[in-house]
């Protein structure tokens, strides 16, 4: 298989799905459209079966319960991997990410390997956030450049797109975090892989339907990860990783 599939996870999100589903087909009707729901109690994964009956673009992944963002991509990622398509874009399914941008991200990978859609370049806004997110977001990415040694404005952000040739060579199987952290480790990768970056500005908007998934405590614990990262090389990171896995840990940080 060859082409472009934008992957949406889910989780409670019966709201706001069809109307991102159906505005990611109309932005880019060549793509696939992979859905995956962590078991949401409100029926989003019906909602998403529903849609792919409908549409045969339209594909969706289940898995047994909620286990962090994170987990959820690493997941998909494998998956669409497998299934060998070119180009892999990423989006939240509340609405946040306008799917009108997607054409954007696209090309850029036409000179670049992996383009981040950035609230925080030239061009880029923020729209009915509150003023206090919108100081949690700049102040994080803002932290993770300090700590990690990374240039991108938008580090936390995750409204991505991917070649599969650069995706693979990030070491998926490296990436250990589960949840909010999860945009900032894979964004380390990319940085340690070499691959080249770019970031397009994009017009983010607070979601209308549904709660948000993020706390105070999910980013004090990101930002701890962060500072643990920056202070340990990168082999030692590799083999903690590594113990981490044998002995059943992972992030606890979850959406």
């Amino acid at each position: 298989m060859s082409g472009t599939v934008v992957v949406i996870p889910t989780y409670n999100e019966r709201e706001n799905l069809a109307g991102i589903v159906g505005r990611v087909r109309a932005a880019v009707p060549d793509a696939d459209v992979l859905v995956v729901d962590d078991n949401s109690p409100d029926g989003t994964g019906v909602i998403a079966d529903e849609l792919a009956l409908a549409d045969p673009r339209v594909q969706v992944m289940h898995r047994a319960g909620k286990e962090g963002l994170g987990a959820a991509y690493l997941a998909a990622f494998n998956r669409v991997l497998k299934a060998g398509y070119d180009r892999i874009a990423q989006m939240d399914a509340d609405g946040s990410h306008r799917p009108e941008h997607l054409p954007e991200l696209l090309a850029g990978l036409s000179d670049s390997e992996m383009v981040i859609g950035s609230r925080w370049v030239r061009g880029g806004q923020v729209l009915n956030w509150p003023k206090r997110r919108e100081w949690l977001s700049r102040g994080g990415s803002r932290y993770a450049r300090m700590w990690l040694g990374l240039e991108q404005r938008d580090v936390t952000g995750g409204f991505r797109a991917f070649r599969s040739d650069a995706l693979r060579r990030i070491r998926l199987e490296e990436v250990e975090s589960a949840g909010y952290c999860f945009q900032i480790d894979v964004l380390w990768h990319a940085h340690q892989a070499g691959l080249s970056i770019v970031e397009v500005p994009i017009s983010f908007e607070d979601r209308r339907y549904g709660e948000s998934k993020m706390s105070g405590r999910i980013v004090v614990e990101a930002m701890l990860r962060v500072t643990t990262w920056g202070l340990v090389p990168s082999q030692a990171r590799t083999a903690i990783a590594a113990d981490g896995v044998r002995s059943g840990g992972r992030s606890s940080v979850s959406r």
